[in-house]
């Protein structure tokens, strides 16, 4: 399986600016993490790209294929472990939670990665999943301008009822759903909060449990 690591190894640092550029919806989508990443336990980021949501979430493991993305995760104090997300190198049951940040746009088997989620978690291990939702404001947005996107040209979004039902294929159980981020990426200026739900807003976080 090839990972598509490219464009992320040869723009690791432009991926790191997004982050400084849209520093209100960055804050926005970590707040909505938080919300649900436990306090305690081991946790495992798959797709941990440079940890600008493992570090601050205190995530102890990220794994990607991306060998210059690690060298940063590194060095903000991750445990990386460079692999792909349909096959994980870690033993069955070995996390208390796993977090999955915009990754799935960028497997190329979503349901091959929630399967192995779910077998390195504990059982009722929990898996927190961000993405941006493609029928939302933003998610339209980044379809339309995906080929001069140095990183979403090969990507593919998801909807939130696709999302739900892998999940539900992969032997989870949806617990919430939270969303922010509901006005294009040029006019997100201040952190947005939380809300409920899903449909109404670009980044959509949903907690499952094994």
């Amino acid at each position: 399986m090839a990972p598509r690591t490219g464009p992320f190894d040869a723009h690791a640092q432009r991926y790191e600016a997004w982050f400084d550029k849209h520093e209100a919806a960055y804050v926005s989508e970590l707040l909505a993490l938080r919300a649900f990443v436990p306090w305690t336990g081991r946790g495992l980021e798959i797709g941990v790209g440079t940890a600008r949501f493992a570090a601050p979430l205190g995530v102890a493991v990220g794994l990607d294929p991306s060998p210059a993305m690690l060298a940063i995760a590194a060095a903000r104090g991750i445990e990386t472990v460079e692999g792909v997300a349909e096959d994980l190198p870690f033993a069955p049951a070995s996390f208390d939670y796993a977090l999955v940040v915009t990754t799935i746009c960028f497997v190329d088997s979503a349901a091959q990665m929630l399967a192995e989620a779910r077998r390195v978690l504990r059982p009722g291990g929990r898996l927190v999943m961000g993405f941006i939702d493609r029928e939302s404001v933003i998610g339209q947005d980044y379809l339309t301008h995906q080929a001069e996107n140095v990183f979403y040209r090969d990507a593919t979004f998801h909807a939130a009822h696709g999302v739900e039902r892998l999940l539900q294929d992969a032997g989870f159980t949806i617990d919430h759903w939270a969303q922010t981020l509901s006005r294009p990426l040029a006019e997100t200026d201040t952190v947005e909060p939380l809300r409920p739900g899903r449909g109404e807003a670009a980044f959509v976080v949903i907690c499952a449990h094994r």
